[in-house]
């Protein structure tokens, strides 16, 4: 069984559309820890990470906003989730994707420190590898990716320890990507699963060669989980919808074989907006994935009345 170190991270400032913020607290009143003690895990909740006070760092992108907030936060997120590693498997409940800078930036620190290779599976509707100089949106929750994969145009952010190589990346499941984007990672050797190879693969065969590469590797896999991978329709809290998105059956199959993997080291789970949920739909869909990502099978889930 594995000790699960639940950490908060209401992170807001990484995009335009408040409530982010609320996601801990959400996953808390879902019933996150409960889930996980059901399944015979241990938990330990260290609460929400608080940052250090903005600094007044710039940039030449007038596009972009908060920039000194999203930095104390990567620094604040980069530390807890390193610290947390040696003592079990950090989830990170978010907040918006922008605490993937400090989260991913963590888990490479401490596979860095282990003399192991870190991957990174990226469920998203986007790819989110815009830098700070490219972004014309200013939402720095579209730029964790790039920051990991070492690209310059992160000025003043602080150095990514140990940039993850494409090859260790696997974006899955996107459908939104700017052109910008799409120049940047045109060089990598990112694994690009969008939804149409999963239309025309489905789901497990992509999935499991790219674990098995981790396998070879004996890597460390993060895994971060941005509520916008799912379809709208099952997933409505979250500020930016990308219809198309993985079904129910889908995400669970994902989060089966991943537990099945034995692979995973490190979660994050972002973008979640109690503002725009139904009745805690979403949260609870959330954390029930959480529950398949750490060994629920198909046949042990409830049945819900929403009524």
């Amino acid at each position: 069984m594995t000790h699960c170190i639940l950490i908060g991270a209401p992170v807001d400032e990484g995009q335009r559309r408040p409530g982010c913020l609320m996601g801990p607290a959400a996953y808390r009143t879902a019933g996150l820890a409960a889930t996980l003690t059901a399944l015979g895990h241990s938990v330990e909740d260290r609460g929400d990470v608080t940052p250090a006070p903005p600094g007044t760092e710039r940039c030449a992108n007038p596009a972009v906003h908060h920039l000194p907030e999203t930095i104390a936060w990567t620094r604040a997120l980069t530390e807890a989730t390193r610290a947390a590693l040696p003592h079990g498997m950090p989830i990170i409940m978010g907040g918006d994707h922008s605490l993937a800078l400090g989260t991913v930036a963590g888990v490479a620190a401490h596979a860095q420190a282990q003399g192991r290779a870190q991957f990174v599976i990226w469920l998203d509707a986007h790819s989110d590898f815009h830098t700070v100089a490219s972004t014309t949106s200013g939402n720095l929750h579209g730029t964790p990716m790039a920051y990991a994969s070492g690209l310059p145009g992160f000025d003043p952010f602080p150095p990514f320890p140990a940039p993850i190589p494409g090859e260790n990346i696997c974006m899955f499941g996107i459908r939104s990507v700017d052109p910008a984007e799409l120049a940047l990672m045109q060089p990598t050797e990112i694994t690009v699963n969008d939804m149409r190879v999963l239309d025309e693969q489905g789901i497990v065969a992509p999935l499991r060669a790219f674990l098995d590469r981790v396998r070879a590797a004996d890597g460390l896999l993060h895994v971060s989980l941005d509520v916008d991978f799912l379809d709208p329709s099952i997933a409505p809290a979250v500020g930016t919808t990308v219809p198309g998105g993985a079904t129910f059956r889908e995400a669970h199959l994902v989060m089966e074989l991943l537990h099945e993997s034995n692979l995973v080291t490190s979660l994050d789970l972002v973008e979640l907006n109690p503002f725009l949920d139904e009745r805690g739909r979403t949260a609870k869909l959330m954390v029930d994935l959480v529950g398949s990502l750490m060994g629920r099978k198909v046949f042990d889930r409830p049945t819900r009345s929403y009524g």
